[in-house]
């Protein structure tokens, strides 16, 4: 095994395994698509890391991958089928996107950097992805052009409730991602029934918040 590979299984073996994931779609897609291919070359002795990992070279708006048991987590509980179509919100360079697509019978993802989703799209090449595509929106505006979807899934955490996004979600559609509206944060999964949307708490997650899903700053008299 070469040194990414031998890390690609050390990663699953002692993060994403540890972490209750036993989907093994989830764990093939991790044992295969290489993380390294995803991050700065200046970075890549950091790609399978439990960190949040910042993707950015010289932007002004921190970009991460996410961790790589959080992201297997939230999968996990979004239920993915074969058939789904899934919108992955705020890709970075990619990563997530190019796990789901192991998977999914469709991935759309949008990034709010045109540098990085350019990278995103240049990994999805590289690595003959040809059921993902990327675009570059704001993280809240998703792809409207795509909607519906069976699941969304944020590459991050929001601290305001994304609404916009639910709209964009299938009747039983499921969106999944780190919610900090209150302390603690936790990964939530959000269900798209009957016209309403229901919300589940899942476990206490941390991540990175997506660029203009921020809270906003309470005024001050």
């Amino acid at each position: 095994m070469t040194g990414f590979s031998t890390a690609r299984q050390y990663m699953v073996d002692g993060q994403v395994r540890p972490s209750d994931v036993t989907d093994d779609r989830i764990l093939e897609a991790m044992l295969s698509v290489p993380r390294e291919v995803f991050v700065p070359a200046s970075k890549q002795a950091l790609a399978y890391l439990d960190l949040d990992l910042d993707v950015t070279e010289g932007g002004a708006v921190s970009r991460c991958l996410i961790t790589p048991a959080l992201l297997a987590r939230m999968l996990q509980a979004a239920e993915i089928k074969a058939s789904d179509r899934v919108l992955v919100v705020g890709c970075a360079t990619g990563y997530a996107a190019a796990i789901v697509a192991r998977f999914a019978a469709e991935v759309r993802a949008t990034e709010s950097d045109p540098a990085l989703a350019a990278k995103a799209t240049a990994a999805f090449a590289q690595l003959g992805i040809q059921n993902a595509t990327v675009k570059t929106a704001a993280a809240a505006d998703g792809d409207a052009a795509g909607a519906p979807y069976d699941v969304i899934v944020l590459n991050g955490a929001t601290e305001i409730v994304p609404t916009g996004l639910f709209g964009q979600l299938k009747e039983g559609g499921r969106l999944v991602g780190a919610f900090g509206l209150t302390p603690p944060p936790r990964a939530t999964l959000v269900t798209h029934s009957h016209g309403d949307f229901g919300h589940r708490e899942l476990f206490d997650a941390t991540a990175p918040v997506l660029p203009g899903l921020e809270r906003l700053p309470a005024f001050v008299f």
